[in-house]
């Protein structure tokens, strides 16, 4: 029979044990967030009218390069002109991933494209192959948008160039070159198209066709974007979007036709978002029951690592 004494030791010796095991579920919770670990760097692209930061904190890509950062990924938020040609941002665009991939050692970058940040993100894909592993288009305006279509032969150059110059100045942009009617055409259906002919890679052969090409010049194209204007009605921004329904017959995310938005490998273009909830604003006002927009662009991040990009 077991002595009083030799009992008591078992038992402190259980306690101790279970008191310093570390629960699995506190293990787990202790792992390094590995979810967005891309091998190459991801750079996140903004549309007309956009901007990395806006007076050092407001975020054109709300809360997103700190979602993709915290989980492994390496990122950078350029900025390029506000509203200029697709051309014209591209060439922005190229200069500063060359800096980019000098100061990572990478080989190449991961593309992702909001609004005119997609057609400028395919033209560096189509100068520059080499130096992409991917490229994505949010919302993109690939095949034109209606809203350019009214806004052609409209003289805008003069506010319009202020405005944007201005936009510039608060985010930092160092004097971009602003052209707002260069923008207008770019954004046009018909300078779409123009561009399409000289840019195909990941395009559909058709308008709203599901067949562009998921890999061309050895560069992986994707595609998402929402069909929705009004999600959230404490959201303003909704309501101003609204006002630009009457230019559309077909489901659009108050700027862009869900159609236009489609290249290469498409993820969906009827996400439950706005044009600018595909990029978590306004302040993350999103409705109820949508897709979480950071979390798209986690789970592309994690797509692409998967494939050992």
């Amino acid at each position: 029979m077991k002595s009083a004494k030799t009992t008591s030791l078992v038992t402190a010796g259980v306690l101790a044990a279970a008191l310093t095991a570390q629960p699995a579920s506190a293990w787990w919770f202790s792992k390094k967030d590995t979810y967005t670990e891309t091998r190459y760097p991801i750079v996140l692209v903004h549309g007309l009218s956009g901007f990395n930061k806006l007076l050092g904190f407001v975020e054109y890509h709300n809360g997103i390069p700190d979602a993709l950062a915290e989980g492994g990924a390496e990122v950078f938020v350029p900025q390029v002109s506000a509203a200029n040609s697709t051309e014209v941002r591209g060439e922005q665009l190229l200069a500063q991933i060359e800096e980019y991939l000098a100061v990572s050692g990478a080989e190449k970058v991961h593309l992702i494209g909001h609004s005119h940040g997609g057609p400028t993100v395919r033209y560096v894909a189509g100068v520059r192959p080499d130096l992409v592993a991917s490229a994505a288009s949010v919302g993109g305006v690939n095949w034109g948008t209606p809203v350019a279509d009214a806004a052609s032969g409209v003289d805008l150059d003069g506010l319009g160039n202020w405005f944007f110059g201005l936009i510039d100045t608060l985010s930092g942009g160092g004097g971009l070159p602003q052209d707002t009617s260069a923008a207008i055409h770019s954004l046009s259906t018909e300078g779409s198209l123009a561009f399409n002919a000289q840019f195909p890679a990941g395009m559909p052969s058709s308008y709203c066709g599901d067949d562009g090409a998921e890999v061309a010049n050895g560069v992986r194209y994707y595609s998402w974007g929402g069909n929705r204007v009004v999600t959230n009605l404490l959201d303003p921004s909704d309501l101003l979007l609204a006002t630009m329904s009457p230019l559309f017959n077909e489901p659009h995310d108050g700027l862009v036709p869900a159609c236009s938005m489609k290249l290469g490998k498409v993820l969906g273009v009827d996400y439950r978002h706005n044009h600018l909830d595909e990029v978590n604003q306004i302040f993350g006002l999103v409705g109820p029951f949508a897709a979480s927009p950071v979390q798209l662009y986690r789970q592309q991040a994690n797509r692409l690592k998967n494939l050992g990009l």
